[in-house]
């Protein structure tokens, strides 16, 4: 066989859905498996957004639609952002996605040449550093700390930018830690992006998923220019409507960025599917009561699973602001991230992510989603103290 490219050499994938993998096969062997490792929401999609996109279909929505995407949900779209963040984007600002990890790339390929420097966090989403890498360009990355609640210190980004330096990526509520940023923060951020003339991708996936106790509150820095110079805002149906197998997303920014993007979406991957821009506008045109609902839930269940890990010696857990994902340390195990990972699957059944496949800085931490039932977690706890005691 010949060698692959090197483009392929430089592939890593998304190694929560390899762990995902073997604990399906542990379950097809007929162990009990307790998946805390993947940030798949355990609530099943609106019922009215299954309607209209059965609706859709039989009135045959089955066609290609343009590129950018379809107007009605553009229009939708924009009048969300407008609620949500204060401003309203032309419809020529958004461009509709087959979910969000893709508007990663299209960000990235469209704005960063190879060589280029692209600075992120560590720990971050696992796919920044995989994209960046795919596009030729140099991941730069800011330490998060524990001290610091996880949340990026501006400072420190300041110091990462360089004359290479082309794009700011952030990310909050933030996915491996849930750490919520400020608005000091945030605004802070757009300054060094305006100062250094750089973009800034604000990664919104989980912005609904803020639980408004202990004065959090949700912050995005797009409002500063509305989207329209240098700020990119990305968002998806899949957390907050739980969605995640539809694939279906919006990214807004500035138009002729969008353009590009909306080009280069049209080489790959042609057009999402109208049957589900029509379901999407069904999820946000609905009372929003079952999502705000959903969100307590996720706030009740990030109460359990904190004390409980906090009440396992060796432990030690944050109460994060956001998303539903808390990124306790685990060093008082004398375990290693993947260790501790690896032996709790094995030995216990609950499957979990290392921090450290979210980059260096994540050693001594692991990721639990808890996107499961109050059961589930509870047994998922009980099982870790029984294995570690």
């Amino acid at each position: 066989m010949k060698a692959f490219s090197k483009v392929a050499g430089r592939l890593h994938g998304q190694k929560m859905f390899q762990i995902l993998a073997q604990a399906k096969e542990l379950e097809q062997k007929g162990i009990d498996v307790i998946h805390l490792e993947i940030g798949d929401p355990d609530f099943d999609s609106p019922p009215k957004v299954i309607e209209a996109a059965c609706s859709a279909l039989q009135s045959g929505f089955t066609h290609y639609t343009i590129s950018a995407g379809m107007k009605e949900f553009r229009e939708v779209a924009a009048k969300v952002t407008q609620r949500s963040r204060g401003f309203l984007p032309t419809i020529d600002q958004i461009l509709v996605t087959p979910g969000a990890n893709i508007q990663l790339y299209l960000a990235i390929a469209c704005l960063v040449n190879p060589g280029e420097e692209v600075i992120i966090t560590d720990p971050c989403f696992v796919s920044y550093t995989s994209i960046i890498e795919l596009c030729g360009a140099k991941a730069v990355k800011v330490p998060l700390y524990e001290s610091n609640e996880f949340r990026i210190d501006p400072k420190d980004l300041r110091k990462a930018v360089t004359k290479k330096t082309r794009m700011i990526i952030i990310n909050s509520p933030n996915n491996p830690t849930g750490a919520v940023m400020n608005e000091e923060e945030i605004k802070e951020i757009y300054e060094i992006a305006e100062s250094f003339d750089l973009y800034l991708l604000s990664d919104e996936v989980y912005g609904r998923m803020v639980y408004k106790d202990d004065d959090t509150q949700f912050f995005t820095p797009t409002v500063y220019d509305q989207c329209k110079e240098r700020t990119l805002l990305v968002h998806s149906f899949s957390k907050s409507y739980a969605m995640t197998g539809w694939r279906i997303g919006a990214i807004a920014g500035p138009e002729e960025v969008v353009r590009r993007m909306a080009l280069l979406l049209e080489t790959i991957t042609s057009c999402v599917s109208p049957f589900i821009q029509l379901a999407a506008i069904q999820a946000m045109t609905s009372s929003q009561d079952k999502i705000d609902d959903m969100i307590s839930t996720y706030r009740k269940r990030r109460d359990i699973i904190v004390s409980g890990l906090n009440d396992i010696d060796g432990i030690q857990c944050l109460k994060p602001g956001g998303a539903f994902y808390v990124f306790p340390n685990i060093k008082g195990t004398g375990l290693t991230a993947e260790e501790f990972s690896n032996q709790v699957l094995e030995k216990t059944g609950v499957a979990t992510c290392p921090g450290n496949y979210f980059g260096e800085a994540g050693e001594g931490y692991v990721r639990f989603c808890y996107a499961n039932s109050d059961e589930k977690i509870l047994e998922a706890l009980d099982r870790i103290k029984k294995f570690l005691h």
